[in-house]
């Protein structure tokens, strides 16, 4: 009989998913990770790890599984949370989610999940895996997208590797979101009506400023309104003599300084702000809300700008450089000069996009059919044939 160790968050997910495991005829072991100890700024009634604990425990001992709590605090600073502060601190926008996912739960979990001996590792994600024979006899894993179009969650295992891949089930792949949650009344679960975790990955809901600002100092900034008819959205595009130079052209964002706009409000930190963000800027007067359009936090300035439609929100194209480039599958990996043409998502739960890719010296670029709204840096981009996610990178 195949052992499977499957993470057990305490959520309907991974409770349906044991169950079908067991069902299915796999030895399984219920394992709960502890990520986080302080309190201080976690919004404790959202999803305090202790009650998701609890959960866990309970299914377990309803399904009759073998129950462990691990706790990964320290590896969860280490690798998640000081990545956060420093890219934060960079002004860039991580994702501790994707993170979690290829630091946490595909590899410190999985080493000990192997160390219990076990066969595989499993998680309640709503994804799927495909294997495909290969003629030397080897195998090659497809991360495929969830059949529930609603929660497909392939984005936030973008950075899997084929390894990770071949010791992974999904069990729930298949189904979806009501089917999970009618399989867990059935069974008479406790989380069959339990609320979906929006917090960081395994810790609960995080107060972010609260969060940020245990390390990064606040600091009073400016707040400035760029119009919308600011010249550098209406540069003449140049011929070019290459695609590459299209390219970089197009890839390129405006670089804004104070005198671009108007003074209208202020802020305390960069830092705590993201491309796109409108709430917590507490400006008003104007038209339409301001949203953010960039941020320097070498001078501390947040650059905004009135309305969705905002010019300064849009690109067509962005640069992956060549050490964060990741492919899931390997086999499909472009050369210098080699472009494919795929589908991309710049964030989770968005429309995959038509896109292509274009390998170049130094990196990948990502050249979108449409504008995009909010290239954040530091976030990923995942790009797909078909359901199947074939890599993955982090935005320069």
């Amino acid at each position: 009989m195949k052992k499977v160790v499957i993470g057990l968050s305490g959520g309907v997910d991974s409770s349906v998913a044991a169950y079908l495991l067991k069902e299915q005829g796999y030895d399984v072991i219920g394992l709960f990770m502890k990520n986080w100890h302080d309190d201080s700024v976690t919004i404790s009634e959202e999803c305090p790890w202790l009650e998701d604990s609890n959960d866990a425990l309970i299914v377990a001992e309803k399904l009759g599984i073998p129950f462990q709590t691990v706790d990964l605090s320290v590896e969860y600073k280490e690798r998640i949370v000081d990545y956060m502060f420093r890219e934060y601190e960079m002004g860039r926008t991580p994702n501790p989610d994707v993170l979690c996912n290829r630091e946490i739960k595909f590899d410190v979990f999985l080493k000990i999940a192997m160390q219990l001996g076990a066969d595989y590792v499993a998680t309640g994600h709503y994804c799927r895996k495909g294997t495909l024979h290969n003629v030397d006899g080897t195998e090659t894993y497809q991360l495929l997208a969830g059949k529930d179009g609603n929660k497909d969650q392939s984005y936030f295992l973008c950075q899997l590797s084929q390894e990770q891949l071949s010791k992974t089930l999904f069990p729930i792949g298949e189904l979806t979101k009501p089917e999970v949650r009618s399989i867990a009344a059935k069974m008479n679960l406790i989380t069959a009506d339990k609320k979906d975790s929006q917090g960081l990955c395994f810790i609960g809901k995080v107060r972010l400023p609260e969060f940020l600002q245990q390390q990064l100092k606040p600091k009073t900034g400016k707040i400035v309104e760029v119009p919308a008819e600011f010249d550098i959205y209406n540069r003449a595009v140049p011929s070019f003599s290459n695609k590459e130079m299209e390219l970089e052209f197009f890839a390129e964002k405006p670089a804004y300084t104070l005198n671009d706009g108007k003074v209208v409000g202020e802020h305390q930190g960069a830092h705590y702000f993201t491309k796109g963000q409108r709430k917590g800027l507490h400006v008003g007067g104007t038209k339409e809300p301001l949203f953010v359009i960039d941020t320097d936090v070498k001078e501390n300035v947040i650059y905004t700008g009135q309305g969705k439609s905002h010019p300064g929100l849009y690109r067509r194209t962005l640069f992956v450089n060549e050490k964060e480039i990741h492919w899931v599958r390997q086999d499909l990996a472009l050369k210098i000069d080699e472009k494919l043409e795929i589908k991309a998502r710049i964030r989770y739960r968005q429309e995959l996009q038509e896109a292509t890719l274009y390998k170049v010296n130094g990196g990948m670029y990502v050249d979108f059919k449409e504008m995009q709204s909010a290239i954040t840096e530091g976030q990923f981009v995942a790009w797909y044939l078909e359901d199947e996610l074939i890599g993955s990178g982090v935005i320069s």
